[in-house]
């Protein structure tokens, strides 16, 4: 009798668990892998994508001259910044890759980043120290977005777009980090994803 009621408790247990995996609320939409790379942030600190793993990360590409896109995209990433903090979610990155690193030296991002109100600017990594013609690739090839210097202006085209990466390094998803009209960006629904991620993977 009492093996039979362990074997019952047993498969109560599997069948909760089953459950569970069946009912994952976060969904990748894509599954990317991205290449290895080391590169300088704003710190003077090496960061690779071995030493982001781990953690989810969201990243984008932003230069500190930029006229256009950056500074609401730079904007919108510190609002979900904040959202994540009123959560309490903290095992996370964000990644901004400079489109632009003959100008972008690790002091110029330090001082681009103290343009906005960020809520935790240790979280924050604005990659610099390769050429234009490696981000240009890099993001093509491994992230689907364009970058592409202007030859008639000093400035870069560039997505607008955020990427979620895993903690294996994989994106997956993506979402608008720039609208014309601001309530357009999903602030709320990456924050929900990231908290969501976390929760069910870390």
């Amino acid at each position: 009798m009492r093996n039979k009621i362990n074997g019952l408790v047993l498969l109560f247990a599997l069948a909760v668990v089953l459950s569970a995996c069946g009912n994952t609320k976060f969904k990748a939409d894509y599954s990317l892998e991205l290449p290895d790379f080391e590169h300088v942030n704003q710190r003077g600190e090496k960061v690779s994508l071995e030493s982001l793993k781990g953690k989810p990360w969201i990243g984008m590409y932003i230069f500190t001259n930029c006229t256009s896109i950056c500074p609401p995209m730079s904007f919108n990433m510190t609002q979900v910044q904040e959202k994540l903090k009123k959560k309490g979610v903290e095992d996370y990155n964000i990644v901004a890759f400079s489109v632009d690193p003959d100008v972008d030296k690790p002091e110029v991002l330090a001082d681009y980043l103290k343009r906005y109100n960020v809520p935790d600017e240790s979280k924050w990594n604005l990659l610099t120290g390769y050429s234009q013609k490696y981000i240009e690739q890099f993001a093509v090839k491994s992230t689907k977005i364009i970058v592409k210097d202007d030859p008639n202006s000093d400035q870069v085209i560039h997505g607008n777009q955020f990427f979620l990466v895993d903690k294996d390094g994989k994106i997956v998803k993506m979402y608008s980090g720039y609208a014309k009209n601001a309530e357009d960006v999903p602030i709320d629904t990456i924050a929900s994803d990231i908290e969501t991620y976390i929760d069910e993977n870390l």
